[in-house]
């Protein structure tokens, strides 16, 4: 069965056995290197600001990353079984071609993540800048630096993926170290942990933590509600099933709760040391007399950042353009679109507070990512008992052609469930949909999918599976 030239390219074929090397390390150390990045600080020193203890944010956001993987590993076991990436993954449930909608929502909001990350890249850069040359800087200085992380991810991207799995490999432990040390340093300025961890809960009442709390969970999945789409792009070259789900396991809820602690630490530290919470740890770090200290961990922070940049924003959306025109667009040509796309979504606006971040951003992407998830999951695991046609996804007129290559029940499952999920931002009486938009779109649109797909008949299975 020849592949039509419109749905195939080397990039998107299938991965075969031999070149499925990724153990259980590998995941687990991408995922502590995607993990140990700035926006996951922010994500914790954020949940401070709100009003939370250390307990109350550390605790929601191990919930919300329990939470998360049970659809990161779901979605993680076709691109084991079958070696193939997400954006044709999904051709199976929106068709060959109406997997172009789901695959270009998704790539945005990892263009808008990859804008959010060079952005603080740039900041690093440039806060190094002027602990090291205060004379040099100047009102463009930030845009200058931005510029320069972003020329450096991009050479990243066009080294190829085997190296970042190189890079994570190596810079994971190191990671980790340093901000153990950082934790260290700024606490004793603050006399020591026990001060930094009584810091109280703002909340009054029970009734107002819940009314945070809430949007708040819903905003640790959407954390890595883009990565539990894509996940088979990683998980393709896994070795077994139980590498990829071992080390997920072992990597994700680990490293963002304790580098979440360190963010929740160091921001309480902040408040007794300067009398205000600073949530963004560039602007701390620029705060403290030590020129050292400060560029060794802000050093640290920018290999952390590039890392998770690459690996979690970048790799998905080239596969998904790609996907658009896989003649013409390469997984290199993919990852200049998203670079570009990144700036254009102007992240400086994105990161203005903890309230556009938190509750802007990750709970407004989530509304459209939880209802993907949901057609996915439950066109793979209840319509088709996890059996695929591979050969199929290449194809034109073939099992997965539906209407001219769009299943249109797929598509309205994702309306019906985005839908619903936004419909809280202009009703107030219906904020509650909005506050859980993730969970909102995922329950609606895998119901209404399964409703309308009625009794689609499993494909056979054809491929071995050999996990």
């Amino acid at each position: 069965m020849t592949p039509d030239p419109s749905l195939y390219s080397a990039d998107l074929a299938p991965v075969p056995l031999e070149k499925r090397t990724w153990g259980v390390y590998s995941y687990a150390s991408l995922w502590v290197a995607m993990s140990v990045c700035i926006p996951t600080y922010m994500l914790a020193s954020g949940l401070i600001s709100g009003g939370m203890n250390w307990w109350q944010a550390v605790g929601t956001i191990l919930l919300g990353n329990l939470i998360v993987l049970v659809p990161m590993i779901l979605n993680a076991h076709a691109g084991t079984k079958y070696g193939i990436p997400f954006p044709v993954l999904v051709r199976s449930s929106f068709g060959v071609k109406g997997a172009n909608i789901p695959a270009v929502v998704r790539a945005l909001v990892a263009c808008g993540w990859f804008g959010i990350q060079t952005w603080i890249g740039g900041q690093a850069i440039s806060t190094m800048l002027k602990i090291i040359w205060p004379a040099a800087q100047t009102p463009a200085t930030i845009w200058v630096c931005f510029f320069l992380f972003w020329l450096l991810n991009m050479y990243v991207v066009w080294r190829g993926l085997d190296s970042i799995k190189v890079l994570d490999s190596v810079s994971a432990p190191f990671m980790l170290a340093i901000g153990l040390i950082l934790l260290y340093w700024v606490t004793s300025k603050a006399g020591g942990l026990g001060p930094v961890l009584r810091q109280p809960s703002k909340f009054p009442t029970t009734s107002a933590f819940l009314a945070f709390f809430f949007p708040s969970l819903t905003g640790m999945v959407g954390f890595w509600a883009t990565v539990a789409l894509n996940i088979p792009d990683f998980t393709r070259y896994a070795k077994s099933q139980r590498a990829q789900m071992l080390g997920q396991s072992l990597g994700l809820p680990p490293a963002m709760t304790l580098f979440s602690f360190i963010g929740v630490a160091v921001t309480s530290a902040s408040a007794i040391i300067f009398g205000e919470q600073i949530w963004d740890p560039v602007v701390l770090l620029a705060r403290f007399q030590q020129p050292v200290v400060a560029l060794i961990a802000l050093v640290a922070l920018l290999v952390a950042t590039l890392n998770t940049n690459v690996a979690a924003n970048v790799v998905s959306p080239s596969n998904d353009f790609a996907n658009l025109a896989p003649r013409f667009i390469s997984f290199r040509t993919g990852g200049l679109i998203t670079g570009v796309i990144g700036i254009l979504l102007m992240p400086w606006k994105l990161l203005a507070n903890a309230n556009s971040y938190v509750f802007g951003w990750l709970v407004g992407s989530s509304a459209l990512l939880g209802p993907v998830a949901g057609v996915m999951i439950a066109d793979y695991y209840i319509i088709r008992k996890r059996r695929l046609q591979v050969d199929e996804l290449y194809i034109r007129g073939g099992l997965y052609e539906y209407a001219g290559g769009v299943n249109y029940r797929a598509i309205a499952a994702l309306a019906l469930g985005a839908g619903a999920a936004l419909i809280g931002l202009s009703v107030s009486s219906l904020r509650w949909l909005y506050d859980y938009a993730w969970f909102t779109g995922f329950a609606i649109s895998a119901l209404s999918y399964c409703a309308l797909q009625g009794r689609l008949q499993p494909a056979p299975e054809l491929t071995p599976a050999g996990n």
